[in-house]
């Protein structure tokens, strides 16, 4: 569908003294897809594949179909590991992904290609060897899953798992105002509720760097954000009927001060993790004064 775009030199330019504020680059902290080309092109080859096991008979047609979902389902999980690596990785203290889905997908891959040559030469010898080709060659043109954990060592992992329910809840009300606002068909309320999400998200990786930070940040992930979200989801149905600009500063406005609140605390959360690591530095010292050693 399309959409209008206005501005402060456009026909309709706004005077509402809330798209004056400067805002940050439109790449400030982008991130580039996981998924690019090379996995999208995984799902050309089991469309060939049954294409052309239409005319092979009514056995020839079900052993292409299997082979081409098992390349299809081998390229849907090589996606999803792709974005479970990207968010491992972005991440300084993560668990391993509880499946392996990019090794699930090179496996599929040499089935699905294993299939296709019996489909084309019957036997063992010849989808064995391309079956086995296609496997390896997945797993060196995409690597293999994250195998251990990272940054755990002395993490709470009961901790861990309280701050894994306390995340989820709070990208779930995210994704729920991303949605909401597209709704009202604005791109700058789109771009400003970008522009929070961006600083939830900074004190969401807060609290999993260090999870004794969760019980002082619990409320803000969870009261504030659903607030936030049922004020997008109202904001939407009011602005979507009659363009309410009132209604729209309004929830600019809420976003400025929202925004402002959560860099406060997460500027805090930091600053109280620094008074940790000089207490423990103290302490140690005095430990060893105590047995004798001088600094």
């Amino acid at each position: 569908m399309a959409q209008r775009f206005g501005g402060q030199f456009s026909p309709d330019g706004s005077d509402d003294p809330i798209d004056d504020v400067p805002a940050k680059g439109a790449y400030h902290k982008a991130k580039v897809s996981p998924v690019g080309a090379r996995s999208n092109v995984m799902f050309i080859p089991p469309i060939i594949l049954a294409a052309t096991s239409i005319n092979d008979g009514a056995v020839g047609l079900a052993v292409g179909l299997v082979g081409a979902g098992a390349l299809i389902l081998g390229a849907w999980l090589l996606r999803e590991g792709l974005e479970a690596e990207a968010a491992y990785n972005e991440r300084k203290v993560a668990r391993r992904p509880g499946f392996p889905r990019k090794i699930a997908a090179a496996v599929l891959t040499g089935i699905g290609a294993a299939i296709a040559a019996y489909s084309s030469e019957p036997g063992i010898v010849a989808p064995m060897i391309f079956g086995s080709a296609a496997g390896v060659l997945h797993l060196g043109a995409f690597g293999l899953d994250p195998l251990k954990d990272k940054g755990m060592e002395g993490i709470d992992t009961f901790q861990q798992d309280r701050v894994a329910r306390v995340v989820d809840e709070a990208e779930a009300h995210l994704d729920a105002m991303t949605d909401a606002v597209k709704r009202a068909g604005d791109r700058k309320v789109e771009a400003r509720v970008e522009r929070f999400q961006i600083k939830v998200r900074e004190m969401i990786r807060t609290v999993e760097e260090d999870p004794r930070d969760l019980t002082a940040a619990k409320k803000y992930l969870g009261v504030y954000l659903m607030g936030a979200k049922d004020a997008a989801v109202k904001f939407s149905d009011i602005y979507a009927r009659n363009e309410d600009r009132q209604a729209r500063s309004d929830f600019m406005m809420l976003l400025t001060d929202l925004e402002e609140s959560f860099g406060k605390k997460t500027e805090t959360l930091l600053l109280d993790n620094n008074a940790d690591l000089a207490i423990e530095i103290d302490v140690l010292r005095e430990r060893l004064q105590r047995e004798g050693v001088r600094l």
